[in-house]
């Protein structure tokens, strides 16, 4: 069994709570429409929605391959620490708040056996890491939106 590890993360000029709502709100923000990049597809929520006990399903394409994934929410630090735990993979985004901003992480367990597992250990790290990236450039848009909104409707 292979264990790949790929994380990436940023700060974010805007506010850890602001941001941690985006992230655990998969009913309205964290899905292709919010701020999710155009690799992932066909999301569904199945129970939930927003937090601990959300159950996603949704596709991912890397490398020209697309697989599904059901991932089930946790939230071992509600408004901190979120994870998403499917089969062979476990990703925990975390929030920290730094002043009137915030550093946000993403960090990914990915295990696969067999030519699988070589194959992720080879490819996954290269593919996945540039979609986190972009991924974490659209949450700080979509998170100074919100707060943009906010602002306005006050």
């Amino acid at each position: 069994m292979a264990a790949v590890r790929v994380a990436a993360e940023r700060s974010i000029d805007a506010p850890a709570d602001v941001v941690y709502q985006c992230i655990a709100n998969y009913q309205e923000h964290h899905r292709p429409e919010g701020f999710l990049p155009p690799s992932f597809s066909d999301f569904r929520v199945e129970r939930g929605g927003v937090g601990a006990g959300t159950v996603i399903s949704f596709k991912m394409k890397l490398g020209g391959q697309t697989r599904g994934m059901t991932a089930r929410v946790s939230e071992p630090a509600p408004g901190r620490v979120l994870v998403e735990t499917g089969k062979g993979v476990i990703t925990t985004f975390s929030v920290e708040p730094e002043g009137g901003r915030c550093r946000v992480r993403f960090d990914t367990l990915l295990e696969a056996a067999g030519i699988d597992g070589i194959m992720t250990r080879l490819f996954a790290p290269r593919m996945l890491k540039p979609v986190y990236e972009d991924e974490l450039r659209r949450l700080e848009a979509y998170a100074q939106q919100q707060v943009r909104t906010a602002r306005a409707a006050s």
